[in-house]
């Protein structure tokens, strides 16, 4: 059995995991795992938290499992000398291909008791799948690069990740081939940063994605979050080009952090409000129907009212329709750290009260968005059926929306035409 907290990344390599595990005769079991994975995130000290949490939980659970921790937190804990009790087996990020010969020796060596007996591949993959909620829904992450040498000056990331790596393309492709046995009907990209993609290959993203269109029959491609480096002349040159190809999802979180030039420069985020502006106008002059979310922090070190309203004002005015809102929190080890010496810090009061202003007006926005979609046709990737003649699915710039439908088999992409919102719900005819 596995666990993962985080990022997308962390739920692609559990996917891959999970299918190498399976392929090796591994058995998914709820009830009595012989192997417990728990693949961690350190991103915040509130994920840290979660994670012993979790360890002490499994623990208590499962008393006689092996419980193997990797990740972030791992690496973080592991890096420092300060792993907590619970666990048997500690793997950095660095180790993380080691799990699966790790786990085959203890049970060929029969080191834990009542190992796994290996199933036929065709099984063991059909139930690894079967307790993977994105694979269940048709959906299928693929981690394209790892690592980040940006080191803006909050993060722990960079610190805790493998040095940068991308994946070929070809090795890409490959994945996606051997996933056909699945009914997957879109494949989420994901990157610990984007902007590294291709860096170490000589390849780019835009070469990723025409091969993907081009030489698999996938029928969605989007990414999970696209850092703004990513979004060059020649990626909004290629997404002109395709912005009428139905397989391109037309989502786009592009986490920015702030707002404000100045807290811009104490991040060491290497962009301004100016450049920031430029790049999401011209997203939405190429479809005004494109969803851009983002990620902002809140009571960064020294963020005066002036910056925060400056945040606040840049957010009102851009074509972003949904805020994801963090409050600042110390990272040990980051450059943050030592700049919180040299400013007066917010009051946890003051943090929150600039989180809800900025979750208002995200709330405001979000509506605004849906309000807009009325009368817009998209295909839609259907994820559930909620009765014989309604469903609920996603539309082709990610928005939820559900809609009446005949008897159609899950597997069918259908339009739909957005008819009404009622209660930040989207609902749609097939068209």
């Amino acid at each position: 059995m596995s666990f993962v907290f985080g990022c997308r990344v962390n739920e692609a390599e559990k996917q891959l995991l999970d299918d190498r595990l399976a392929a090796t005769g591994f058995l998914w079991d709820e009830k009595n795992p012989t192997f417990y994975i728990i693949n961690s995130c350190a991103v915040t000290g509130k994920a840290e938290r979660e994670v012993r949490q979790h360890i002490y939980q499994t623990r208590k659970k499962f008393p006689k499992t092996t419980i193997v921790v990797t990740g972030c937190s791992a690496t973080l804990w592991m890096k420092n000398n300060m792993k907590p009790e619970g666990a048997d087996y500690w793997i950095d990020n660095k180790e993380k291909q080691n799990i699966v010969p790790l786990l085959t020796r203890l049970t060929n060596a029969d080191a834990i008791p009542n190992s796994l007996a290996p199933l036929s591949g065709k099984q063991s993959e059909t139930d690894a799948r079967a307790h993977d909620k994105f694979l269940q829904s048709g959906r299928m992450m693929v981690k394209i690069q790892d690592g980040c040498s940006r080191f803006c000056s909050y993060c722990i990331v960079p610190y805790l990740r493998n040095p940068i790596k991308s994946q070929f393309i070809a090795s890409i492709l490959k994945l996606i081939h051997d996933k056909s046995k699945y009914p997957i009907k879109e494949v989420i990209l994901t990157a610990i940063n984007t902007e590294m993609f291709g860096k170490d290959t000589g390849e780019t993203l835009p070469q990723l994605l025409d091969a993907i269109l081009t030489e698999t029959k996938i029928e969605r491609v989007s990414f999970g979050s696209i850092h703004p480096w990513s979004i060059t002349p020649e990626f909004l040159a290629w997404y002109k080009k395709n912005k009428k190809n139905p397989r391109f999802v037309h989502f786009f979180h592009i986490p920015i952090q702030s707002g404000s030039d100045t807290v811009l420069t104490r991040m060491n985020r290497h962009y301004t409000t100016k450049q920031l502006t430029k790049m999401f106008h011209e997203l939405q002059s190429i479809d005004p129907f494109s969803y851009i979310a983002t990620d902002v922090i809140v009571g960064f070190p020294g963020e005066t009212e002036k910056e925060f309203q400056e945040t606040y004002d840049f957010l009102k005015e851009s074509p972003i329709s949904k805020f994801h809102v963090f409050r600042y929190a110390q990272r040990p080890g980051t450059a943050a750290e030592h700049r919180e010496r040299q400013f007066p810090q917010l009051s946890p009061r003051e943090k929150i009260n600039r989180s809800k202003r900025l979750t208002k007006l995200g709330t405001q926005k979000y509506t605004a968005f849906l309000k807009s979609l009325i009368g817009y046709v998209s295909k839609v990737f259907l994820i559930k059926r909620e009765t014989k003649f309604s469903a609920q699915g996603i539309l082709g710039n990610q928005i939820p929306v559900y809609y009446k439908t005949s008897s159609a088999p899950v597997d069918t992409l259908q339009n739909v035409k957005i008819t009404r919102i009622k209660d930040g719900n989207v609902y749609g005819n097939i068209f």
